[in-house]
């Protein structure tokens, strides 16, 4: 003979029973809910052939990897003067003058007129920015003795300006990497930052078009390719 069920268990399944529809009544609302919303504001989602968005401190240190590229033709221009080997004056030029418009007129100008100021005007980094815009004057005018004497012909002078003008950008371009730039992130903010960005890729794109960086990018390939120095595995220690 079956056992009746005593009222406490009776209660029990009743409360189980309300617990479990309570449960499944939320659970399809709640699905309902996002259904609804996934409709009315859908996600945006990213094109995969979107770019990344590059930050202004990354697009100046991509520029100063233009600028290293610039030192080794200036280097393996001065080596070839002193070993009085054959040399193209053409290069030379080429690369100041790449020097001039993409590096001074265009990435040091950015610098002058949206870096140094705002640390200035937050007392940071005082030193080191005067430093470093007397070097960027300096380098000018260095770029113009560059290509005045490698209009003229093949001197021991040539070799040596090109030497000098490395001597001082590579820790220059340094300097800014690991202490300017980051010091400068922290005085703007993350949405400074991200609006200065934007006006930098308005600058280069006026300038240069909107494949600026790299079609500078494929002049200095042309210039390393007629030294010899394209290939990166021939630097390999």
């Amino acid at each position: 003979m079956k056992a009746e069920p005593t009222e406490l268990a009776v209660q029990v399944r009743r409360h189980f029973l309300r617990s479990v529809a309570s449960a499944a009544g939320l659970a399809l609302a709640g699905c309902a809910t996002t259904g609804a919303a996934s409709r009315g504001n859908p996600e945006p989602k990213q094109n995969e052939n979107d770019e990344a968005e590059v930050t202004p401190g990354e697009d100046l240190m991509q520029e100063h990897g233009v600028l290293e590229r610039i030192l080794l033709i200036y280097d393996e221009a001065a080596r070839r003067i002193e070993r009085n080997e054959q040399l193209d004056l053409a290069v030379i030029t080429g690369a100041a003058g790449i020097v001039r418009r993409f590096l001074e007129d265009y990435h040091g100008m950015l610098e002058e007129k949206f870096v140094f100021p705002r640390l200035r005007d937050a007392r940071r980094e005082i030193e080191l920015v005067a430093t470093l815009l007397r070097q960027h004057e300096r380098g000018r005018e260095v770029t113009d003795d560059i290509a005045r004497r490698a209009g003229a012909a093949v001197t021991p002078e040539l070799a040596q300006v090109l030497r000098s003008f490395g001597r001082m950008y590579r820790p220059h371009a340094a300097w800014e990497d690991t202490v300017l730039f980051p010091a400068f992130r922290e005085v703007v903010g993350r949405s400074g930052y991200r609006e200065l960005g934007e006006e930098f890729e308005k600058k280069e794109h006026e300038l240069f078009g909107e494949h600026g960086f790299q079609e500078v990018v494929g002049q200095v390939a042309d210039l390393e390719r007629s030294l010899a120095i394209h290939d990166l595995a021939s630097f390999t220690a």
